[in-house]
């Protein structure tokens, strides 16, 4: 439910211009926040409520005080002062004994019905009735109020100042403190009133502060909104906002008469003051934004797109670039999914800016500002800029790869768009203006890093979590746990709700947890009953903190700070500096290493690198531990969440044993042209097949080769061009079964179509055609290799197809095996943990 606010008439244009703003941003504000504030239109006085934990500042605890307390011991300064005085009171004591009243605040006359304000807290009574007690009547006070003669008076009327709150005490226009304020000005000016502008001095006086209470009187109806709802956002963000606060910015607003908020000076605030300014005027900027007002800057705020941070254009030279980058951003935002879709854009703009670069270097005449100009050559010249910046140092060899790769995609892109026709911002860019497919390097041969932590490494961490609860809190250790048991990413956890634990039909834990990457939700993880406990622990305790807020909004692992109703998760990047900062403190763990000593490779026990120790590394742990225990490749894809098994096969590795077993299982399984078992001693087969593994022996599409002069030519010698069920040289096994059949369909496909062709010469078709001999064979071997799979054992058959997928995996191809999908057991890095 928002609130509204009526749009008064305005001759003045930018008035009205104001005022439609305001009816905008009053829009924004929601019924509940006002009526949380206490907010009357007519009124215009916004009252903090003192219980609130984000908008009541923490009060003197001394009775009677109430004053805002800034001290460990909640004393006001005054009260503070007192105490360290004190000697002879316990600190209960001095809190019951109260305050002594001071002159401060405003109250009404004592008189029953009286309208007007009282001097002073000393007298209770409106001057006048003062003056009647003090100095005609000479009475108690008991007695004057009791007395039938004592009548009350009417008010005089508020104010003058339109900032001001309270009414006048004596036949003047103004309140006491006013008052005060104008015979100042009147006293220290030369020529008296006459010399001052009384009617500036009425619009830009402040009201008298009052506690919880911060007056909007005097402001224009723009600012009124800015204000109420930059604390309201403030507020639904988790920062506290005090009136002490707000109270300064009215001050100086009213000052320098201000029509926004954006117009404030903010220099001379204090540091709570300036940092509430700019928010509240980021809020206000933010919320008079949209994509389509936007995309027309040179620098666009993300979060009309649903991204934190900014997109940067300006950098390009270009405005013709300029442009097509924007309309290229603008149209590629809304097909990203992952929360770093800003990142992965702004890293586009950045390719593109190097573009700018180069034609600006090399085209100095026209600095690359007319697109009709360009040609072919300024292509090439980028293209040499960037191998000048390699060789340089400036950049890696990956980079230079990716940059041509990614400009020739995003210059596709905007032709695709239609940029290049007339009136668009590429019209007249010639055809030849364009990267070709060869154009492109391929990338550099990049080793594989094992970015998984060994065991010793993992149980040293596990062995001192305690410390790292005594260095942080609680909830940055159950986040850390988590990932070192669910394998998910940081933000992944963090962002955990508070019912994320659910059992399967089997009465088995579950994570139910959300791929923000992919914006895939309701991902489910089979998990330990360990696990299970530790959210069941940290949930108990969430629901301790907040027990009057509806769990369906909490989350599990809670932001400690700026989180009153706990729906703000605990910050990913927070939480790797808290680890970063945990682990310099932990003691160094040794693990062996294999290094070369005088040219001899030796293992030694040396600390492990810390640098390597990382949120992100427990999920390739998490990976490699799945993979050394036997899960298969599709099961450890959908437990990594991935959607290709190429992707989950750059998290792990398969290790020496795991390929050498699987060689060994496979050895009684090889076949030779014909189909027949090839039945040579154990031993030397399965030592050829360990060498072969090792050294790369050559290997065909559907099985291997061992012919000498084509094995010395790396596979490109072949005497009979690769007819291989024709020669004694090939043999394979039942992990190139799936290859077989593919070859097999293949052909099959190929003697179709070339039977189907018109216009070609007998003697070509017959060079082409397929044998029929080479397809007989083919499937013969298919049936053979088929025929003594199934004649396997089912545990067997489970253990070969194992094997071949370990085999597979160690010559980087994807086998398509349907293993049986059961759950598999979860490996524990820490097996001495209970439930």
């Amino acid at each position: 439910m928002t609130s509204a606010y009526p749009l008064p008439a305005h001759a003045d244009a930018a008035a009205a211009e104001d005022e439609t703003v305001a009816v905008h941003l009053w829009s924004l504000i929601t019924q509940e926040f006002l009526d949380l504030m206490g907010w009357s239109h007519e009124w215009r006085v916004a009252y903090f409520p003192a219980d609130h934990p984000l908008l009541g500042p923490k009060r003197c605890i001394v009775t009677g005080c109430g004053i805002k307390a800034n001290s460990r011991l909640s004393l006001c300064p005054f009260c503070l002062d007192r105490w360290n005085a004190s000697s002879e009171q316990t600190i209960i004591e001095f809190v019951q004994a109260g305050r002594p009243w001071v002159a401060r605040g405003a109250g009404r006359c004592a008189v029953p019905a009286c309208d007007r304000p009282w001097a002073s807290r000393f007298a209770l009574l409106c001057r006048k009735h003062h003056d009647q007690r003090t100095r005609i009547l000479d009475v108690p006070m008991d007695v004057f109020l009791g007395s039938s003669d004592t009548e009350p008076f009417d008010s005089l009327g508020p104010c003058q100042v339109p900032a001001c709150t309270r009414d006048r005490d004596i036949e003047n226009i103004y309140c006491g403190i006013h008052r005060m304020h104008w015979n100042k000005l009147v006293f220290a000016s030369p020529t008296g009133a006459a010399g001052l502008d009384e009617p500036h001095f009425r619009r830009t006086s402040a009201a008298i502060p009052t506690i919880n209470e911060c007056s909007l009187r005097g402001l224009p109806n723009r600012i009124v909104a800015e204000l109420l709802l930059g604390i309201q956002q403030r507020t639904a963000w988790g920062a506290q906002t005090y009136p002490d606060w707000i109270r300064p910015l009215v001050a100086k607003m009213l000052a320098d008469e201000c029509t926004s908020i954006e117009q404030l000076d903010q220099s001379g605030l204090s540091s709570k003051t300036g940092t509430a300014c700019r928010h509240i005027v980021k809020e206000v900027r933010r919320a008079q934004l949209s994509p389509e007002t936007e995309r027309l800057k040179d620098n666009w705020d993300a979060t009309v797109f649903g991204y934190d941070g900014v997109l940067k254009f300006g950098d390009i030279v270009q405005p013709w670039l300029r442009e097509c980058a924007k309309i290229w951003a603008y149209n590629d935002l809304p097909k990203r999914r992952s929360l770093n879709a800003k990142q992965i854009v702004q890293n586009e703009i950045r390719i593109l800016v190097r573009l700018s670069e180069s034609l600006k270097l090399q085209r100095p005449g026209d600095r690359g500002l007319e697109p009709h100009l360009l040609s072919r050559s300024d292509i090439c010249g980028f293209m040499n800029r960037l191998t000048f910046l390699c060789t340089a140092g400036t950049i890696t060899p990956a980079t230079r790869a990716v940059t041509i790769q990614s400009t020739r995609r995003l210059l596709a892109n905007m032709r695709a768009l239609g940029l290049t026709r007339e009136g668009e911002p590429m019209y007249g860019l010639p055809d030849d203006f364009i990267l070709y497919p060869e154009d492109v390097p391929m990338p550099p041969d990049v080793v594989k890093e094992c970015r998984d932590l060994p065991v010793e490494v993992m149980r040293h961490i596990c062995e001192h979590l305690d410390g790292l609860e005594e260095v942080s809190t609680r909830e940055i250790r159950v986040a850390v746990e988590l990932i070192i048991d669910t394998g998910r990413r940081p933000d992944e956890i963090c962002r955990l709700t508070l019912d994320c634990l659910e059992r399967d039909a089997q009465g088995k834990p579950v994570l139910v947890y959300t791929n923000f990457k992919e914006d895939r939700h309701g991902c489910r993880l089979p998990i330990s009953e360990a696990t299970a406990a530790i959210i069941i622990g940290q949930r108990e305790r969430v629901q301790l903190r907040y027990p009057n807020e509806p769990t369906a909004a909490l989350k599990l692992i809670a932001a400690p700070t700026r989180n009153p109703h706990g729906t703000r998760a605990l910050n990913d990047n927070y939480l790797g500096s808290r680890h970063r900062e945990w682990l310099l403190t932990l003691p160094d763990v040794t693990v062996p290493m294999t290094v070369e000593e005088g040219g001899v490779r030796v293992t030694k026990l040396l600390p492990f690198n810390r640098s390597q120790v990382f949120l992100y590394a427990y999920r390739h742990t998490y990976a490699q531990r799945h993979a050394d225990a036997g899960v298969g490749v599709d099961v450890l894809c959908e437990l990594m969440g991935h959607r290709f098994i190429g992707t989950t096969q750059l998290y792990y590795r398969v290790g020496e044993d795991r390929r050498r077993e699987a060689v060994d299982r496979l050895a009684t399984l090889h076949f030779d042209r014909h189909g027949n078992k090839i039945w040579r001693a154990a031993a030397a087969l399965l030592d050829s097949e360990h060498v072969r593994l090792a050294v790369g022996q050559v290997a065909v599409p559907y099985g291997s080769c061992s012919e000498p002069s084509n094995v010395a030519a790396g596979g490109h010698d072949c005497p009979i061009r690769f007819r291989c069920v024709g020669c004694t040289h090939f043999a394979t096994d039942v992990s190139y079964l799936p290859d077989l059949e593919g070859y097999l369909a293949s052909l099959l496909r190929s003697r179709e179509r070339i039977r189907g062709t018109f216009g070609a010469d007998d003697w070509a078709k017959a060079e082409a055609l397929p044998s029929d001999t080479e397809i007989a064979r083919i499937r013969r071997l298919i049936v053979q290799i088929k025929t003594e799979v199934d004649d396997l054992s089912e545990s067997d058959r489970a253990l070969v197809e194992e094997s071949v997928s370990t085999v597979r995996k160690g010559r980087s191809a994807v086998v398509g095996l349907e293993a049986p999908r059961v759950r598999q057991p979860v490996p524990d890095v820490r097996p001495d943990r209970s439930t």
